[in-house]
């Protein structure tokens, strides 16, 4: 039978490798926004994600800014399968975060070097489009069918 994730295995879990899937009302008659983020869980709990890299303005931001919530879903594709969704409140969205707020999310999915490289170039430009988002997971729902 498949079981919650106890909190400490639920942040074990959060701190493996996996893309979230974030969704996020839409406020234009149009379904939610449902798109994958690199993501890290702070030790305080608090969940960190950026948007509109490269430059590129997206309709993901906008749509939190409008919201101030959304659901983020992470899940263990394999058996045992797993997953942990938490329905979040934004608290911050940081348009000149630091290169290593940055980094701890992309160092999570690219070699160091390439992480470091990513996370300077994002915040090389402070005036640009790049934000990091912070947030409070309000409530948790995990299964784990191991």
């Amino acid at each position: 039978m498949p079981r919650q994730l106890t909190d400490s295995e639920r942040t074990d879990f959060l701190a493996q490798q996996h893309i979230a899937v974030l969704s996020v009302a839409s406020n234009d008659g149009r379904p939610p926004l449902t798109v994958p983020v690199w993501y890290a869980l702070r030790e305080d709990g608090e969940l960190t994600f950026f948007t509109n890299t490269q430059g590129r303005k997206s309709r993901k931001t906008l749509l939190l800014h409008h919201a101030g919530q959304f659901s983020l879903c992470v899940q263990q594709p394999q058996f045992p399968y797993k997953y942990a969704t938490a329905e979040c409140t934004v608290v911050r969205a940081d348009r000149s975060p630091s290169v290593d707020e940055v980094f701890a999310i992309t160092s999570r999915y690219l070699p160091e070097e390439a992480a470091r490289q990513f996370a300077e170039a994002e915040t090389a430009n402070p005036a640009g489009v790049f934000v990091l988002f912070t947030a409070h997971p309000d409530r948790w729902h995990t299964l784990d069918f191991a």
